[in-house]
Parts: C-alpha cells; sequence; structure tokens
C-alpha cells in the first residue's frame, strides 16, 4: 500500500472514483475501502507540500465618503428591507396583510437619497446584491452606495456591472481635460464610451459631437445606432447638421433613429420637408356645408422618403398608403396644421369629421407627433375630457397612446386628469394611465383610485382582476391616507352573485393596503429621526 499510495497520481484516483473500482482496480488495492484509504494518504501529502502563494497587492483603501450615515432605527429598517429580499417567497394564493417589504426597497432609498445619506458599510454587499437582482433599483442604490460601493464593487465580478461609468469604477475625466478624453473614448469600453459622451454632451454639446464625428467611420453599425440615440437627450438644432450626415449612413436603424431625433426639432429641415409632403396629403375640405379634412394617402414611397426615414415595407396587415401617411405625419410639425385649417385650434381641428375612413390613421399619427414633439396642447386636444369614452374619444382608443400623450402634461394636471377618467370609467381600463401619474398620488387621484375599489368590491366584482391596481395602490398612495382607509378593513356581508370568499380576499387586500402606508410613513419618518449619540 505506501508503494502504492506513493506512485498513485491524484489525477488517476479522481479517475478510479469516477470509473468503479470494478473497472480500475490497479489504482486502489482492496475496493472502495482501499480507495479511500489511499485518497486520504494522497490528501495529506498534498497539503503538507503546498507552496503558499505569493501574498497579492493590497486593494487601496475604500474612499471616504462624507455623506451622514441613517439614523439607527433607519439603518435598521434597511437591514430588514433587503434581508426579506432573499427570503424565498411563497407558493402563490393569497398574500395576506403583511406588506410586501420587497417593494418598499426603492422608495426606501429614494428618501435617503433625498436625504443625502450614505450607505452603512456593512449592508454594501447586500445593497450591491438587490442592485444587481433588480434593475428597478439599480438607480438609487448605486447613488446610496457611493464612492464606496464603486470600491467594493471592483472587488467582486459579479457586482461589475455597477462600474460601467468607468472600468476602475473612478469617475470620468473632466471635460475640461481634453487629453483624458480622447484617450478614454479612443480606447475605452463600449459603456464606457456612451457615459463619456453623456458626461461631455451635458457641459460642453459641441465638444461631444466633434468627438463622435472624429471615430464615425470607424465604429460598428450597432455602437453608431446607440450613440446617435444617445442624442435624445439635450437634442438641439445645433445637432441637426450630424443628424442630416446619419440620414445616408450604411445602416437602416441609424438612419431611421436619426430621422426621428430631426423630426422632433420642429425647425429642421427634414421636418419642413415632411411637412411639405403631409400637406399634400392632408387638407381641409367639405362635406355640403360642414368643414372636414380630406386625406389622399401617398401612392409611393420614394427614394427621398425612405431617405428621411419613411420605412417603405409595412408590418404584416398594413396597407402601404396608411403606413406611409402615419410616417409622414408622425414627422410634421404640428405647428403645420392651424396655419392649414384657418387658423383653428388643436382642439378644433382635432375635432373636424375625418373624410374616407382615415380618422383613425391620422389621430394616431397626431398622437405619436405630440408625444416626439412633447406638445401640451395637442396632447390635451387628443386626449380629451377625461369623462368621455376612450371609443369615442378625440385621438385613440390605444391607452398605451393616451398614457404618453398623459404624460406630456404638467403633474397636477395629469393626476387631474386620471382621477376624472377613474371616476367616470372605473379601474379596468386604468392601469397604464395611473403608471403616467406622480407619486405620490395627489389627493383627488388617490380618492378616486380608493373609491373605485370599494365600489368594485360593493358590486361583487373579482377581487384578483384588481390586484396589480391595489399594488400601485400600496407604492403610490400618500401614507396620511391610512386613517381614512381603516373603514375599509372590514368584511361586509358579500351580496349576491358575489365571487365565493371575495369580501375576505378584499378585507385582506385593504388591511395589507392600509399596513403598508402606515409602514412606509415610519420608513420616512426614521429617516429624519436624528441619532441620539449625535445629540449628545
Amino acid at each position: 500500500m505506501p508503494g502504492t499510495t506513493a506512485s498513485t497520481p491524484w489525477e488517476e484516483l479522481v479517475s478510479t472514483a469516477l470509473l468503479g473500482t470494478g473497472r480500475r482496480p490497479a489504482a486502489a488495492p482492496g475496493g472502495p475501502a482501499g480507495l479511500l484509504g489511499v485518497a486520504a494518504v494522497q490528501t495529506v501529502r498534498r497539503r503538507a507540500g503546498l507552496v503558499p502563494a505569493a501574498p497579492a497587492a493590497r486593494p487601496d483603501p475604500a474612499p471616504a465618503d462624507p455623506r451622514p450615515a441613517p439614523p439607527p432605527a433607519a439603518r435598521r429598517r434597511l437591514a430588514q428591507l433587503l434581508a426579506d429580499r432573499s427570503a424565498p417567497g411563497g407558493s402563490g394564493g393569497r398574500r395576506g396583510t403583511a406588506p410586501d417589504l420587497t417593494e418598499l426597497i426603492p422608495q426606501w432609498l429614494a428618501l435617503a437619497n433625498q436625504r443625502g445619506l450614505r450607505a452603512p458599510a456593512d449592508l454594501l454587499p447586500a445593497l450591491l446584491d438587490a442592485a444587481r437582482a433588480r434593475t428597478d433599483v439599480r438607480p438609487q442604490a448605486l447613488a446610496f452606495a457611493g464612492p464606496r460601493g464603486l470600491w467594493l464593487a471592483g472587488l467582486n465580478p459579479e457586482w461589475r456591472f455597477a462600474l460601467r461609468g468607468s472600468s476602475t469604477g473612478a469617475p470620468h475625466p473632466l471635460p475640461a481635460d481634453c487629453e483624458a478624453v480622447v484617450r478614454l473614448w479612443e480606447e475605452g469600453l463600449f459603456a464606457e464610451r456612451v457615459a463619456l459622451l453623456a458626461s461631455v454632451r451635458a457641459h460642453d454639446p459641441a465638444g461631444a459631437l466633434a468627438l463622435l464625428a472624429a471615430t464615425w467611420a470607424t465604429e460598428r453599425a450597432e455602437d453608431r445606432l446607440m450613440f446617435v440615440d444617445s442624442l435624445r437627450t439635450g437634442l438641439s438644432p445645433a445637432d441637426e447638421p450630424f443628424l442630416e450626415r446619419c440620414l445616408s449612413d450604411r445602416s437602416r436603424n441609424v438612419r431611421s433613429t436619426a430621422a426621428e431625433l430631426l423630426s422632433a426639432l420642429p425647425g429642421s429641415a427634414l421636418a419642413a420637408r415632411m411637412a411639405s409632403r403631409s400637406l399634400s396629403c392632408v387638407n381641409p375640405g367639405l362635406t355640403g356645408d360642414e368643414p372636414t379634412i380630406a386625406v389622399e394617402a401617398p401612392h409611393e414611397c420614394d427614394g427621398a422618403m425612405e431617405r428621411d426615414g419613411v420605412v417603405a415595407v409595412p408590418p404584416s396587415g398594413r396597407g402601404e398608403r396608411s403606413w406611409w401617411l402615419g410616417q409622414l405625419v408622425e414627422a410634421t410639425p404640428l405647428a403645420t396644421w392651424p396655419a392649414r385649417f384657418g387658423r383653428r385650434t388643436a382642439r378644433e381641428i382635432v375635432g373636424l369629421p375625418v373624410a374616407d375612413g382615415w380618422g383613425e390613421e391620422l389621430h394616431a399619427a397626431w398622437c405619436r407627433a405630440a408625444v416626439r414633439q412633447r406638445d401640451a396642447e395637442w396632447a390635451r386636444a387628443l386626449l380629451g375630457a377625461p369623462s368621455a369614452p376612450p371609443s369615442n374619444g378625440p385621438g385613440t382608443a390605444s391607452l398605451a397612446e393616451r398614457s404618453k400623450l398623459l404624460g406630456i402634461l404638467p403633474a397636477a394636471e395629469r393626476a387631474d386628469w386620471a382621477a376624472g377618467f377613474i371616476a367616470a370609467h372605473g379601474l379596468s381600463e386604468a392601469f397604464q394611465l395611473l403608471g403616467a401619474c406622480p407619486t405620490p398620488w395627489a389627493g383627488p387621484l388617490g380618492r378616486a383610485v380608493v373609491d373605485a375599489l370599494d365600489i368594485a368590491r360593493d358590486a361583487g366584482s373579482y377581487p384578483w382582476s384588481f390586484s396589480g391596481v391595489m399594488g400601485l395602490a400600496e407604492r403610490c398612495l400618500n401614507p396620511a391616507e391610512a386613517d381614512r382607509l381603516e373603514i375599509l378593513t372590514t368584511t361586509p356581508d358579500e351580496p349576491e352573485n358575489a365571487s365565493p370568499g371575495a369580501n375576505g380576499y378584499w378585507s385582506e387586500a385593504f388591511q395589507r393596503l392600509v399596513s403598508t402606508l402606515r409602514l412606509r410613513a415610519e420608513m420616512a419618518a426614521e429617516l429624519i429621526r436624528a441619532d441620539p449619540a449625535a445629540l449628545a
């Protein structure tokens, strides 16, 4: 046995264990027991002969973070939220009355960042794990983690996502440091270059365009697309010459994105070309003595139209002419239409009858134009009164498009419009609209949501149909509403034809809503509560 032990390589022992001693007995006399004995001796020999590795260089110390730490109660709360995030989930079914702590992490982080607090050092690993798992948490989590979070992320490959702005976690060179900027632009990773372009553009838009133009001819098509798309932020008429050159790019996607951005600049040459084409298609008309809108869609898509971003081949199920018309109108400055229609307002133009069944296509294109050009007047006109049924509204019946239009309006107006819509039509079609409203929901909007939920319960509606809205309410209602909602936590008698047990579910849902609102209020109070040690 000793001789066998000394002459048996470790790899051979592993092979024997995998194949079995019946098939490779030579490496281990005595069968399985002999194999284990030989392996034990070899393990001792390997450990005894191990040569210590050369020590690696110590990492640089973590940078200082001058922001104040959270008060002790707030720190404990964050630890609880992050621990609950990694807890195994339930098997489905009813959620019960306990708040969902996982959904409160974004709100806690937002409040902490508003207060200018720094992350506790011992919670940084859990915080980075949460940011890795949830992209919706990531921006707030990384802002809260601060420079120490970036330092720690550089030591663990699983947290490498936090370093996308810089391969080392260090800040980008200042735009004034031209040599460092050019070096990073020419040698950096793609994600670093995108972040650098945004940083330079925020301080020196002309310098950012010059940086981009210098290497444009050698960039890959997919990179050129991302660079052009990044120009959405801070888009201005100064970008027009560069975007015009992009209309001749080899990549169709680059050309299309450049055309979209140019059409968002009402004074651009492309917008003027699109307006000229649209005016040949959409004109004032008459039906008897009543003014109407007459439409004659394009009969062809020529090369000049394609260069300006018009996609020639429509999606499956769409007619060519309507497809081309929609693209022309959505790229036309909305200021074109009042002059064309006798100085009528946007609301008056949208209210005109459209001949020959072109109304849906024309209004949908105007909706896309209003969103692209961020035109609140046209958004109001196309949304119409919140009490009007979506199918009979002035713009489009699509709730996705209506929520985009709603997002253009000022925050208070958005909340009032959504409250009026819910009061008139209930919650069944309001989920997307609620997503466009600022949080916490203003008083009228919050009351409209709760009243609609109460009406749905009294009507015997299926409670599971409103679980999404109830979840939104937990995150978006003003915590001050908790006491007013206490009365809804009781379980009334079920009406006839109601789903069996539905009222019990509704009662649980309202209890969870109230307890979540109260917990959110406690979280906010903990973050502003003074640390007793700091006052000593």
